[in-house]
């Protein structure tokens, strides 16, 4: 992480000016697997809180997440926890590929993050976003800077005054390898200057 954080700071005066006005970011961990896929296919495009909410009343539920529990609720049943009908079937598509063993889910941490990739992206509902968290708070690939995250966007115009996602990717092609680091930096800086605290 030290070596992380120095790199990052000799390359942007950015980072420097986010830990000394708000110390050092959180690193999220979570766990590899479904439920976690889950959790993110909620959390696409609303509060990480709320889909928190949602995900811990299907929970408190049905105990067990797991392809073959979810699978079979219906549509009424998911709404009546929150879930839109979108999202519900992101998650019986998710359920789908798994029981049909189209996805090995056990298979990805021996995979590269290209490969990973090409096997998320197939899951209707699973796009480069929910893609990029999975890497990296599930298998902590270290290089990746999710351009599909409104925060890291916003956080980037606001520090660094870029406001096109290519010119975006071109910068931050400095902060390579470690622009997973740049990226928990940026949400850092975004949260704690709205005053937000979240636990991933």
């Amino acid at each position: 992480m030290k070596e992380a954080i120095n790199y990052l700071i000799s390359k942007d005066a950015i980072f420097k000016s986010i830990i000394d006005q708000y110390g050092m970011p959180v690193i999220p961990r979570r766990p590899q697997g479904f439920e976690t896929l889950v959790l993110l296919i909620l959390e696409q495009q609303v509060s990480i809180d709320s889909a928190k909410a949602t995900f811990l009343k299907i929970k408190a539920s049905l105990k067990v997440l797991e392809p073959e529990i979810l699978l079979p609720i219906s549509e009424e049943e998911y709404r009546n926890f929150g879930v839109s009908r979108q999202k519900t079937s992101y998650i019986k598509a998710l359920a789908t590929a798994i029981l049909n063993k189209e996805l090995d889910l056990e298979s990805l941490p021996s995979k590269t993050a290209v490969q990973v990739r090409e096997e998320l992206i197939k899951i209707k509902g699973i796009g480069n976003w929910t893609i990029d968290v999975y890497l990296m708070f599930c298998l902590q690939d270290p290089d990746l800077l999710p351009l599909g995250d409104i925060a890291v966007v916003n956080t980037i115009k606001e520090l660094l005054d870029i406001h096109d996602k290519e010119a975006m990717e071109v910068h931050s092609k400095q902060w390579s390898p470690y622009r997973s680091m740049a990226t928990y930096l940026l949400w850092h800086h975004y949260l704690n200057k709205r005053n937000r605290t979240v636990v991933y």
